[in-house]
């Protein structure tokens, strides 16, 4: 039996990692878990904290690095899961030399038969600094369900750890096939042909600017939405994937729309938050797609439909697949 080590999560990423951390430490082996029975459809209720062989919620159970789950939607039904790993005095470790199984469970139905074993993909959030595993289990029903993971290091040597999370029946963004809000968004029209004045990427492409959500709605043509601030990122994450957006749409002749999902103003010479009570303040596109985080990647289809919708970081083979089904409609 491997000894394991539980740690309390402290905070587990709203966002994004993107700065996880972690106390209380406590050591104890993880007993073998016994056979459960099924429940009834609907929303999965049991006692979670007296699971054998998983940790109670809030806590992951591991006898190495420690996995975080960095996703703020875990929806019922294909939910894509966005997750790092940290070593114990977290730093961030995840990279391509470490290859992961996982394991999904819905653990009020049995938390020893899982319902899905996927290999995820690997991305990196900011090269050689930050990376990240996605995968995309298909959540049954909404209530608390648990991932079991093996990670091999390019050595070979395994570490085993789990965790649990709660499933939702739905979440603020719009589910794949569903229709794209139409949003009156800013252009470069706005701000007389000056992009620096609408974007605070520091590289920014005009083309991103453009038009508006609502005419590429109307246009009936595919599109890729980005809602990324390089300035004002809370993830630091969205400099890095715009930059994947630009390299694609060139790539694979797609038109794009970058927003930036909080208020600016000109001021002084360069764009500035607008601030209520010492927060960002959301503009009317951040709202009408209910993104909880940023950056927040949308395809849409000619037919005006979500084809694809990726929170925080994305694999450059993620979006080129997304494109290209939009693409074929």
């Amino acid at each position: 039996m491997h000894s394991s080590v539980r740690f309390t999560i402290v905070c587990l990423l709203a966002a994004a990692l993107f700065a996880a951390c972690a106390g209380n430490v406590a050591t104890s082996s993880t007993p073998a878990a016994p056979d459960a029975s099924p429940i009834a459809s609907g929303e999965a209720t049991c006692d979670t904290d007296a699971l054998p062989g998983w940790p109670k919620a809030g806590q992951v159970t591991t006898s190495g690095i420690i996995p975080v789950l960095a996703s703020s939607q875990k929806v019922i039904g294909k939910s894509r899961l966005v997750f790092s790993l940290i070593d114990q005095a977290n730093k961030p470790v995840a990279s391509p030399d470490i290859h992961l199984q996982m394991a999904f469970f819905d653990l009020c139905a049995s938390p020893t038969t899982p319902k899905e074993t996927l290999t995820p993909i690997f991305a990196w959030g900011i090269v050689g600094q930050r990376g990240f595993y996605i995968a995309a289990p298909t959540l049954t029903r909404a209530g608390t369900w648990g991932v079991a993971m093996v990670a091999t290091d390019a050595s070979g040597k395994q570490t085993g750890a789990r965790l649990q999370f709660s499933v939702a029946a739905s979440g603020t963004t719009p589910a794949i096939g569903a229709a794209a809000p139409s949003v009156r968004t800013p252009t470069l029209a706005d701000v007389g042909g000056d992009v620096k004045k609408i974007s605070s990427d520091p590289n920014p492409d005009p083309s991103l600017y453009g038009e508006s959500v609502d005419q590429a709605l109307a246009a009936r043509e595919p599109f890729v939405l980005a809602f990324a601030t390089p300035a004002f990122c809370k993830s630091a994450e969205c400099g890095p994937t715009l930059d994947m957006v630009k390299a694609a749409v060139k790539t694979n002749a797609i038109r794009a729309i970058n927003v930036e999902p909080y208020q600016l103003s000109w001021t002084n010479g360069r764009l500035q938050p607008v601030l209520q009570d010492g927060d960002f303040v959301s503009v009317e596109a951040t709202n009408a797609y209910g993104i909880p985080t940023e950056p927040w990647i949308f395809v849409i289809g000619a037919s005006g439909h979500v084809v694809a919708s990726f929170e925080a970081v994305v694999a450059p083979e993620e979006l080129a697949e997304a494109i290209k089904a939009a693409q074929a409609g």
